[in-house]
């Protein structure tokens, strides 16, 4: 485990699991994140998430450091993940990453997967439903599942596919370690039928009164907004010198508003190209990185240095 430090902010260069054992106890406020997702990409390290033999296998891993994020998580914090689906194929020609057509690991556990029975044994082109089946692990593990929140993209790429709809869309978990945690409203503008619906609601008075006097304040709409809703439409975006998937500042800017304090601190563990640092910095927050790559930490440290430039 290699420690880096950029200020009062720190990056280490290792394994998740081994490096969240090495941080003391709820010492950290969220967690904002996006782990490797399942049979996507091949990042080139022995050590890697995400070549697992079989999704149920990715699973557990993955929760396993989920266990270790949970103990390093202050009690009135929350954990936010971003994680995709993948389609499910007997021959391995459906995997996004061309790279991965082939791959030792998961061409075997594909090759067990087919003669076994229950969760293993999926029909070829069906998706997994990873995103599902670690939600369930999670929630089985102490966390509770507080929003299924859907990332809306936009400008998607376009699909080859010829017998589905494009996927436009991602899940992002809201997990909170406790029934009473840190959350900060988040508003976005009311729609305007919202607004005309509730101008004007009797008070009970029968005698003619002003038009200030005849409202009920209570029934009126919130000044700065409604309750922000669970359909977030953020745009992907690209970002030089990044060849794996790095999710938009956007998407990390409502979860580290609402879950971490002013000078709060914020965990990845999958740090990538350290869009989580760069957002919490913007916001006047602390962050700890972590990633398994020496590479992907010098371009997040380089980014974060330019100013996500």
């Amino acid at each position: 485990m290699k420690e880096i430090k950029l200020g009062d902010n720190k990056i280490y260069l290792g394994d998740s699991k081994k490096v969240l054992q090495e941080l003391p106890g709820e010492s950290v406020d969220m967690i904002m994140t996006s782990p490797p997702y399942w049979a996507l990409r091949d990042y080139r390290n022995k050590k890697q998430l995400g070549l697992e033999p079989d999704f149920n296998e990715y699973i557990s891993k993955l929760c396993d450091i989920f266990d270790e994020v949970k103990r390093v998580l202050k009690k009135q914090g929350t954990c936010w993940v971003n994680i995709g689906d993948t389609y499910y194929s007997k021959s391995g020609n459906d995997f996004k990453d061309d790279r991965l057509r082939g791959h030792k690991a998961i061409e075997c556990g594909l090759a067990r997967a087919n003669q076994a029975r229950g969760l293993g044994l999926l029909p070829s082109k069906c998706l997994t439903l990873i995103p599902f089946r670690f939600a369930i692990e999670m929630v089985k593990r102490g966390w509770i599942l507080r929003n299924t929140i859907i990332w809306y993209k936009t400008n998607c790429m376009p699909s080859s596919a010829k017998d589905r709809f494009t996927v436009d869309f991602e899940y992002l978990f809201l997990f909170a370690k406790n029934k009473k945690y840190y959350f900060k409203t988040q508003r976005e503008p009311h729609q305007n039928k919202s607004i005309a619906r509730t101008r004007y609601r009797w008070n009970g008075h029968r005698e003619k009164k002003s038009s200030f006097e005849g409202m009920d304040i209570s029934k009126m709409c919130h000044p700065d907004g409604r309750n922000k809703r669970a359909v977030w439409t953020i745009n992907t975006n690209s970002f030089r010198g990044a060849h794996f998937a790095v999710y938009p500042e956007k998407l990390c800017e409502i979860p580290i508003s609402a879950g971490c304090p002013k000078n709060g601190i914020v965990l990845d563990p999958f740090f990538g190209a350290g869009t989580t640092g760069l957002v919490a910095l913007k916001q006047g927050k602390r962050f700890i990185g972590i990633d398994l790559n020496a590479s992907y930490i010098r371009l997040a440290k380089r980014r974060i240095f330019d100013g996500g430039k």
